[in-house]
Protein backbone atom coordinates (compact mmCIF):
# COMPACT_ATOMS: atom_id res chain seq x y z
CA UNK A 1 0.00 0.00 0.00
CA UNK A 2 1.30 3.44 -1.00
CA UNK A 3 0.86 6.82 0.58
CA UNK A 4 0.28 7.70 4.20
CA UNK A 5 -2.75 7.98 6.43
CA UNK A 6 -2.39 11.78 6.43
CA UNK A 7 -2.47 12.22 2.64
CA UNK A 8 -5.46 13.69 0.87
CA UNK A 9 -6.16 11.50 -2.17
CA UNK A 10 -7.64 13.15 -5.26
CA UNK A 11 -9.14 10.83 -7.87
CA UNK A 12 -8.89 12.44 -11.30
CA UNK A 13 -6.14 14.59 -12.76
CA UNK A 14 -8.10 17.09 -14.82
CA UNK A 15 -8.39 20.81 -14.14
CA UNK A 16 -10.53 20.31 -11.04
CA UNK A 17 -8.41 17.52 -9.62
CA UNK A 18 -5.11 19.31 -10.09
CA UNK A 19 -6.43 22.60 -8.72
CA UNK A 20 -7.67 20.64 -5.70
CA UNK A 21 -4.25 19.06 -5.29
CA UNK A 22 -2.63 22.49 -5.39
CA UNK A 23 -5.04 24.23 -2.98
CA UNK A 24 -4.90 21.31 -0.54
CA UNK A 25 -1.10 21.28 -0.61
CA UNK A 26 -1.09 25.02 0.00
CA UNK A 27 -3.22 24.36 3.10
CA UNK A 28 -0.27 22.45 4.57
CA UNK A 29 -1.01 18.78 4.00
CA UNK A 30 0.40 16.00 1.80
CA UNK A 31 -1.63 15.32 -1.35
CA UNK A 32 -1.62 12.59 -3.99
CA UNK A 33 -3.51 12.87 -7.30
CA UNK A 34 -4.50 9.62 -9.03
CA UNK A 35 -4.96 9.86 -12.80
CA UNK A 36 -6.12 6.81 -14.75
CA UNK A 37 -4.49 7.84 -18.04
CA UNK A 38 -0.83 7.34 -18.95
CA UNK A 39 -0.20 11.07 -18.62
CA UNK A 40 -1.86 14.24 -17.43
CA UNK A 41 -3.57 15.71 -20.48
CA UNK A 42 -6.76 17.42 -21.59
CA UNK A 43 -9.13 16.45 -24.40
CA UNK A 44 -10.55 19.40 -26.32
CA UNK A 45 -9.20 22.76 -27.33
CA UNK A 46 -10.29 26.12 -25.99
CA UNK A 47 -11.44 27.07 -22.54
CA UNK A 48 -12.98 30.29 -21.25
CA UNK A 49 -11.95 31.45 -17.78
CA UNK A 50 -14.23 34.07 -16.28
CA UNK A 51 -13.09 36.30 -13.40
CA UNK A 52 -14.65 34.02 -10.76
CA UNK A 53 -11.94 31.52 -11.82
CA UNK A 54 -9.08 33.85 -12.73
CA UNK A 55 -9.32 35.56 -9.31
CA UNK A 56 -8.52 32.18 -7.77
CA UNK A 57 -5.76 31.43 -10.25
CA UNK A 58 -4.28 34.83 -9.38
CA UNK A 59 -4.35 33.95 -5.67
CA UNK A 60 -2.57 30.70 -6.53
CA UNK A 61 0.15 32.67 -8.31
CA UNK A 62 -0.66 31.31 -11.78
CA UNK A 63 -2.34 34.20 -13.57
CA UNK A 64 0.78 35.71 -15.11
CA UNK A 65 1.67 32.39 -16.75
CA UNK A 66 -1.89 32.10 -17.96
CA UNK A 67 -1.87 35.59 -19.44
CA UNK A 68 1.34 34.78 -21.34
CA UNK A 69 -0.22 31.84 -23.21
CA UNK A 70 -3.82 33.04 -23.33
CA UNK A 71 -5.82 35.88 -24.85
CA UNK A 72 -7.69 38.65 -23.02
CA UNK A 73 -10.66 39.39 -25.29
CA UNK A 74 -12.37 42.75 -25.57
CA UNK A 75 -16.01 41.59 -25.63
CA UNK A 76 -18.35 38.62 -25.36
CA UNK A 77 -20.66 38.83 -28.37
CA UNK A 78 -23.91 37.13 -29.31
CA UNK A 79 -24.55 37.24 -33.05
CA UNK A 80 -27.28 35.93 -35.34
CA UNK A 81 -26.16 32.68 -36.98
CA UNK A 82 -28.87 33.00 -39.61
CA UNK A 83 -28.83 36.69 -40.55
CA UNK A 84 -25.23 37.47 -39.62
CA UNK A 85 -25.80 40.60 -37.53
CA UNK A 86 -24.64 41.32 -34.00
CA UNK A 87 -27.34 40.95 -31.34
CA UNK A 88 -25.58 42.14 -28.20
CA UNK A 89 -22.30 42.18 -26.32
CA UNK A 90 -20.69 42.43 -22.90
CA UNK A 91 -17.69 44.72 -22.54
CA UNK A 92 -14.80 42.87 -20.82
CA UNK A 93 -12.26 45.69 -20.70
CA UNK A 94 -13.15 46.80 -17.15
CA UNK A 95 -13.28 43.31 -15.59
CA UNK A 96 -10.10 43.74 -13.54
CA UNK A 97 -11.53 46.86 -11.88
CA UNK A 98 -15.06 45.49 -11.59
CA UNK A 99 -14.41 41.86 -10.63
CA UNK A 100 -10.76 41.79 -9.57
CA UNK A 101 -9.48 39.68 -12.46
CA UNK A 102 -9.66 39.46 -16.27
CA UNK A 103 -11.62 37.24 -18.64
CA UNK A 104 -9.15 34.90 -20.38
CA UNK A 105 -9.46 32.38 -23.21
CA UNK A 106 -6.75 29.76 -23.65
CA UNK A 107 -5.98 26.21 -24.73
CA UNK A 108 -7.08 23.63 -22.16
CA UNK A 109 -3.78 21.76 -22.40
CA UNK A 110 -1.86 24.96 -21.62
CA UNK A 111 -3.84 25.41 -18.41
CA UNK A 112 -3.31 21.78 -17.46
CA UNK A 113 0.45 22.08 -18.04
CA UNK A 114 0.57 25.13 -15.75
CA UNK A 115 -1.34 23.26 -13.05
CA UNK A 116 0.91 20.18 -13.32
CA UNK A 117 4.03 22.30 -12.86
CA UNK A 118 2.48 24.14 -9.92
CA UNK A 119 1.50 20.85 -8.26
CA UNK A 120 5.00 19.47 -8.73
CA UNK A 121 6.51 22.60 -7.21
CA UNK A 122 4.12 22.32 -4.24
CA UNK A 123 5.15 18.72 -3.59
CA UNK A 124 1.93 17.06 -4.79
CA UNK A 125 2.50 13.40 -5.67
CA UNK A 126 1.20 12.75 -9.20
CA UNK A 127 0.32 9.15 -10.09
CA UNK A 128 -0.52 8.06 -13.64
CA UNK A 129 -2.16 4.81 -14.78
CA UNK A 130 -3.91 4.85 -11.40
CA UNK A 131 -7.47 3.85 -12.35
CA UNK A 132 -9.34 3.98 -9.02
CA UNK A 133 -11.92 1.20 -8.80
CA UNK A 134 -12.70 0.73 -5.10
CA UNK A 135 -13.02 3.11 -2.16
CA UNK A 136 -13.26 1.82 1.41
CA UNK A 137 -13.83 4.31 4.23
CA UNK A 138 -13.09 2.64 7.58
CA UNK A 139 -13.71 5.75 9.64
CA UNK A 140 -10.03 6.49 10.21
CA UNK A 141 -9.05 6.81 6.55
CA UNK A 142 -9.90 5.69 3.03
CA UNK A 143 -8.29 2.90 1.01
CA UNK A 144 -8.34 3.27 -2.78
CA UNK A 145 -7.81 0.19 -4.93
CA UNK A 146 -6.68 0.65 -8.54
CA UNK A 147 -7.24 -1.53 -11.58
CA UNK A 148 -3.55 -2.52 -11.74
CA UNK A 149 -3.55 -3.81 -8.16
CA UNK A 150 -2.00 -0.79 -6.50
CA UNK A 151 -3.65 0.53 -3.36
CA UNK A 152 -3.38 3.92 -1.70
CA UNK A 153 -4.45 5.03 1.74
CA UNK A 154 -5.31 8.57 2.71
CA UNK A 155 -7.10 10.59 5.33
CA UNK A 156 -9.86 11.38 2.79
CA UNK A 157 -10.72 11.06 -0.90
CA UNK A 158 -11.93 13.82 -3.21
CA UNK A 159 -13.39 12.32 -6.39
CA UNK A 160 -12.92 14.62 -9.36
CA UNK A 161 -13.53 11.82 -11.84
CA UNK A 162 -15.82 13.59 -14.24
CA UNK A 163 -19.25 13.27 -15.79
CA UNK A 164 -19.22 9.46 -15.61
CA UNK A 165 -17.88 9.36 -12.05
CA UNK A 166 -17.95 5.93 -10.42
CA UNK A 167 -17.86 7.58 -7.00
CA UNK A 168 -21.11 9.45 -7.62
CA UNK A 169 -22.94 6.12 -7.27
CA UNK A 170 -22.32 6.43 -3.50
CA UNK A 171 -24.63 9.47 -3.51
CA UNK A 172 -27.12 8.98 -6.30
CA UNK A 173 -28.41 6.38 -8.75
CA UNK A 174 -29.07 9.08 -11.35
CA UNK A 175 -28.01 8.79 -14.97
CA UNK A 176 -26.47 11.31 -17.32
CA UNK A 177 -29.08 13.28 -19.27
CA UNK A 178 -28.60 13.60 -23.01
CA UNK A 179 -29.54 17.03 -24.32
CA UNK A 180 -29.72 15.82 -27.92
CA UNK A 181 -26.99 18.33 -28.82
CA UNK A 182 -23.53 17.41 -30.03
CA UNK A 183 -20.35 19.47 -30.42
CA UNK A 184 -17.55 19.45 -32.99
CA UNK A 185 -14.37 21.30 -32.17
CA UNK A 186 -11.33 22.58 -33.99
CA UNK A 187 -8.30 24.71 -33.12
CA UNK A 188 -6.12 25.52 -36.11
CA UNK A 189 -3.19 27.86 -36.85
CA UNK A 190 -4.43 31.33 -37.67
CA UNK A 191 -2.83 31.30 -41.14
CA UNK A 192 -5.22 28.48 -42.13
CA UNK A 193 -8.31 30.51 -41.24
CA UNK A 194 -10.05 32.25 -44.12
CA UNK A 195 -13.11 33.39 -42.13
CA UNK A 196 -12.96 34.64 -38.57
CA UNK A 197 -14.82 37.02 -36.31
CA UNK A 198 -13.19 40.08 -34.77
CA UNK A 199 -10.09 38.62 -33.08
CA UNK A 200 -10.61 40.89 -30.10
CA UNK A 201 -13.91 39.16 -29.30
CA UNK A 202 -15.38 35.84 -28.19
CA UNK A 203 -18.34 35.41 -30.51
CA UNK A 204 -21.25 32.99 -30.20
CA UNK A 205 -23.31 32.79 -33.37
CA UNK A 206 -26.71 31.55 -32.15
CA UNK A 207 -29.59 30.16 -34.15
CA UNK A 208 -32.54 27.77 -33.98
CA UNK A 209 -31.14 24.50 -32.65
CA UNK A 210 -27.48 25.39 -33.20
CA UNK A 211 -24.59 27.72 -32.44
CA UNK A 212 -20.95 28.35 -33.35
CA UNK A 213 -18.42 29.83 -30.91
CA UNK A 214 -15.20 31.43 -32.19
CA UNK A 215 -12.20 32.98 -30.41
CA UNK A 216 -8.39 33.16 -30.69
CA UNK A 217 -5.98 31.04 -28.63
CA UNK A 218 -2.28 31.01 -27.74
CA UNK A 219 -1.65 34.73 -28.01
CA UNK A 220 -3.65 34.85 -31.25
CA UNK A 221 -1.63 32.20 -33.10
CA UNK A 222 -4.52 29.70 -33.18
CA UNK A 223 -8.24 29.98 -33.78
CA UNK A 224 -10.73 27.95 -31.79
CA UNK A 225 -14.17 26.97 -33.06
CA UNK A 226 -16.94 24.93 -31.46
CA UNK A 227 -20.04 24.04 -33.45
CA UNK A 228 -23.04 22.66 -31.55
CA UNK A 229 -26.37 21.48 -32.95
CA UNK A 230 -29.48 19.55 -31.98
CA UNK A 231 -29.48 16.16 -33.67
CA UNK A 232 -32.73 15.12 -35.29
CA UNK A 233 -31.42 11.54 -35.34
CA UNK A 234 -31.14 11.65 -31.54
CA UNK A 235 -34.86 12.38 -31.33
CA UNK A 236 -35.54 9.37 -33.57
CA UNK A 237 -33.43 7.11 -31.34
CA UNK A 238 -30.83 6.39 -34.03
CA UNK A 239 -27.46 5.14 -32.72
CA UNK A 240 -25.34 7.18 -35.16
CA UNK A 241 -26.82 10.49 -34.13
CA UNK A 242 -24.95 13.76 -34.43
CA UNK A 243 -22.66 12.57 -37.24
CA UNK A 244 -20.74 14.88 -39.64
CA UNK A 245 -23.46 14.60 -42.27
CA UNK A 246 -25.94 16.06 -39.81
CA UNK A 247 -23.41 18.77 -38.94
CA UNK A 248 -23.20 19.89 -42.54
CA UNK A 249 -26.95 19.70 -43.06
CA UNK A 250 -27.71 21.79 -39.99
CA UNK A 251 -25.18 24.54 -40.69
CA UNK A 252 -25.98 24.76 -44.42
CA UNK A 253 -28.91 27.02 -43.50
CA UNK A 254 -26.73 29.60 -41.73
CA UNK A 255 -25.28 32.90 -42.93
CA UNK A 256 -22.17 32.91 -45.11
CA UNK A 257 -19.75 33.54 -42.26
CA UNK A 258 -20.98 30.63 -40.15
CA UNK A 259 -21.45 28.23 -43.06
CA UNK A 260 -17.98 28.92 -44.45
CA UNK A 261 -16.34 28.53 -41.03
CA UNK A 262 -17.40 24.95 -40.39
CA UNK A 263 -15.01 23.14 -42.81
CA UNK A 264 -12.14 23.74 -40.35
CA UNK A 265 -13.88 21.77 -37.61
CA UNK A 266 -12.45 18.38 -36.71
CA UNK A 267 -14.69 15.56 -37.93
CA UNK A 268 -13.04 12.57 -36.25
CA UNK A 269 -14.41 13.23 -32.77
CA UNK A 270 -17.75 14.46 -31.55
CA UNK A 271 -18.78 15.47 -28.05
CA UNK A 272 -22.40 14.69 -27.10
CA UNK A 273 -23.71 17.22 -24.58
CA UNK A 274 -24.79 15.71 -21.25
CA UNK A 275 -25.47 16.97 -17.76
CA UNK A 276 -27.21 15.69 -14.62
CA UNK A 277 -29.74 17.17 -12.23
CA UNK A 278 -28.30 18.84 -9.10
CA UNK A 279 -28.02 16.60 -6.04
CA UNK A 280 -27.98 17.86 -2.42
CA UNK A 281 -25.30 15.54 -1.04
CA UNK A 282 -21.68 15.25 -2.20
CA UNK A 283 -20.07 14.02 1.02
CA UNK A 284 -20.23 10.80 3.01
CA UNK A 285 -17.74 10.35 5.81
CA UNK A 286 -14.28 10.97 4.37
CA UNK A 287 -15.31 10.83 0.69
CA UNK A 288 -16.46 13.82 -1.34
CA UNK A 289 -17.24 14.78 -4.93
CA UNK A 290 -15.85 17.73 -6.89
CA UNK A 291 -16.22 19.27 -10.34
CA UNK A 292 -18.21 17.40 -12.98
CA UNK A 293 -18.53 14.40 -10.65
CA UNK A 294 -20.60 16.63 -8.36
CA UNK A 295 -22.30 19.05 -10.76
CA UNK A 296 -21.90 18.33 -14.51
CA UNK A 297 -23.41 21.16 -16.51
CA UNK A 298 -24.13 22.17 -20.07
CA UNK A 299 -21.62 24.54 -21.62
CA UNK A 300 -23.72 27.65 -22.24
CA UNK A 301 -22.27 29.71 -19.39
CA UNK A 302 -18.71 28.44 -20.04
CA UNK A 303 -18.54 27.56 -16.35
CA UNK A 304 -17.67 23.85 -16.13
CA UNK A 305 -13.97 24.32 -15.39
CA UNK A 306 -14.58 27.60 -13.57
CA UNK A 307 -16.91 25.92 -11.09
CA UNK A 308 -14.42 23.09 -10.53
CA UNK A 309 -11.76 25.71 -9.75
CA UNK A 310 -14.17 27.37 -7.32
CA UNK A 311 -14.79 23.96 -5.71
CA UNK A 312 -11.07 23.41 -5.22
CA UNK A 313 -10.52 26.86 -3.73
CA UNK A 314 -13.43 26.49 -1.31
CA UNK A 315 -12.29 23.02 -0.26
CA UNK A 316 -8.82 24.39 0.41
CA UNK A 317 -10.35 27.07 2.64
CA UNK A 318 -12.40 24.44 4.47
CA UNK A 319 -9.31 22.32 5.08
CA UNK A 320 -7.43 25.32 6.46
CA UNK A 321 -10.23 26.17 8.86
CA UNK A 322 -11.40 22.74 10.00
CA UNK A 323 -8.69 20.12 9.42
CA UNK A 324 -5.25 19.68 10.91
CA UNK A 325 -2.22 18.30 9.02
CA UNK A 326 -2.75 14.88 10.60
CA UNK A 327 -6.21 14.59 9.07
CA UNK A 328 -8.32 15.34 12.14
CA UNK A 329 -11.32 17.45 11.26
CA UNK A 330 -11.32 16.44 7.59
CA UNK A 331 -14.95 15.28 7.75
CA UNK A 332 -16.01 18.67 9.09
CA UNK A 333 -14.04 20.33 6.29
CA UNK A 334 -15.80 18.29 3.64
CA UNK A 335 -19.21 19.11 5.09
CA UNK A 336 -18.41 22.83 5.24
CA UNK A 337 -17.30 22.70 1.59
CA UNK A 338 -20.51 20.92 0.62
CA UNK A 339 -22.71 23.39 2.48
CA UNK A 340 -21.55 26.41 0.48
CA UNK A 341 -20.93 24.80 -2.89
CA UNK A 342 -24.14 22.82 -3.44
CA UNK A 343 -26.51 25.82 -3.78
CA UNK A 344 -24.04 27.80 -5.86
CA UNK A 345 -23.40 25.05 -8.42
CA UNK A 346 -27.06 24.03 -8.58
CA UNK A 347 -27.92 27.56 -9.66
CA UNK A 348 -25.20 27.49 -12.33
CA UNK A 349 -26.40 24.10 -13.63
CA UNK A 350 -30.00 25.26 -13.92
CA UNK A 351 -29.07 28.62 -15.46
CA UNK A 352 -26.86 26.92 -18.06
CA UNK A 353 -29.87 24.94 -19.24
CA UNK A 354 -31.96 28.10 -19.46
CA UNK A 355 -29.29 29.93 -21.48
CA UNK A 356 -29.10 26.98 -23.87
CA UNK A 357 -32.82 27.22 -24.48
CA UNK A 358 -32.50 30.97 -25.02
CA UNK A 359 -29.67 30.57 -27.53
CA UNK A 360 -31.56 27.99 -29.60
CA UNK A 361 -35.10 29.33 -29.52
CA UNK A 362 -37.06 29.90 -32.75
CA UNK A 363 -40.27 31.63 -33.80
CA UNK A 364 -41.74 34.38 -31.65
CA UNK A 365 -39.34 33.54 -28.83
CA UNK A 366 -36.40 34.24 -31.12
CA UNK A 367 -37.85 37.59 -32.17
CA UNK A 368 -38.36 38.64 -28.55
CA UNK A 369 -34.88 37.48 -27.54
CA UNK A 370 -33.25 39.43 -30.35
CA UNK A 371 -35.20 42.59 -29.50
CA UNK A 372 -34.20 42.40 -25.83
CA UNK A 373 -30.54 41.77 -26.69
CA UNK A 374 -30.38 44.69 -29.09
CA UNK A 375 -31.82 47.05 -26.45
CA UNK A 376 -29.34 45.96 -23.78
CA UNK A 377 -26.24 48.12 -23.15
CA UNK A 378 -22.78 46.57 -23.43
CA UNK A 379 -21.99 47.56 -19.84
CA UNK A 380 -25.15 45.99 -18.36
CA UNK A 381 -24.03 43.32 -15.86
CA UNK A 382 -27.48 42.46 -14.55
CA UNK A 383 -27.30 38.83 -15.59
CA UNK A 384 -23.65 38.08 -14.75
CA UNK A 385 -22.93 39.91 -11.49
CA UNK A 386 -24.14 36.93 -9.44
CA UNK A 387 -21.81 34.64 -11.39
CA UNK A 388 -18.64 36.71 -11.70
CA UNK A 389 -18.83 38.87 -8.58
CA UNK A 390 -16.29 38.83 -5.76
CA UNK A 391 -16.95 36.41 -2.92
CA UNK A 392 -19.36 34.24 -4.89
CA UNK A 393 -17.35 30.99 -4.63
CA UNK A 394 -18.12 30.52 -0.93
CA UNK A 395 -14.57 30.34 0.44
CA UNK A 396 -15.15 33.40 2.62
CA UNK A 397 -18.24 31.76 4.12
CA UNK A 398 -16.19 28.69 5.00
CA UNK A 399 -13.42 30.71 6.60
CA UNK A 400 -15.98 32.76 8.55
CA UNK A 401 -17.57 29.76 10.14
CA UNK A 402 -19.68 27.70 7.72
Amino acid sequence: MSGSSTELLVVGGGIGGLTTGLTAARSGRPVRVLERSAEFGEVGAGIQLAPNATRILHELGLLEEIREVGVLPRRLVLADAMGGGELGALDLTDFVERYGAPYVVMHRSDLLDILVRACQAAGVALETRADARTLVDDGAGVDVGCADGRTFRGTAVVAADGLHSRTRALFSDDETIGSGYVAYRGAVPMDQVSRHADLRDVVAWVGPGLHLVQYPLRSGRFYNQVAVFRSRAFGRGEPDWGNPTELDEQFARCCDHVRESTPLLGRDNRWPMYDRVPIPTWVTGRIGLLGDAAHPMLQYLAQGACQAIEDAWTLGAALRRHAGPSGDGVEAALLAYQAVRVPRTARVQRTARTWGEMWHVDGVGRLLRDELLRRRADDDHTYVEWLYGRGTDGADAVLNGA
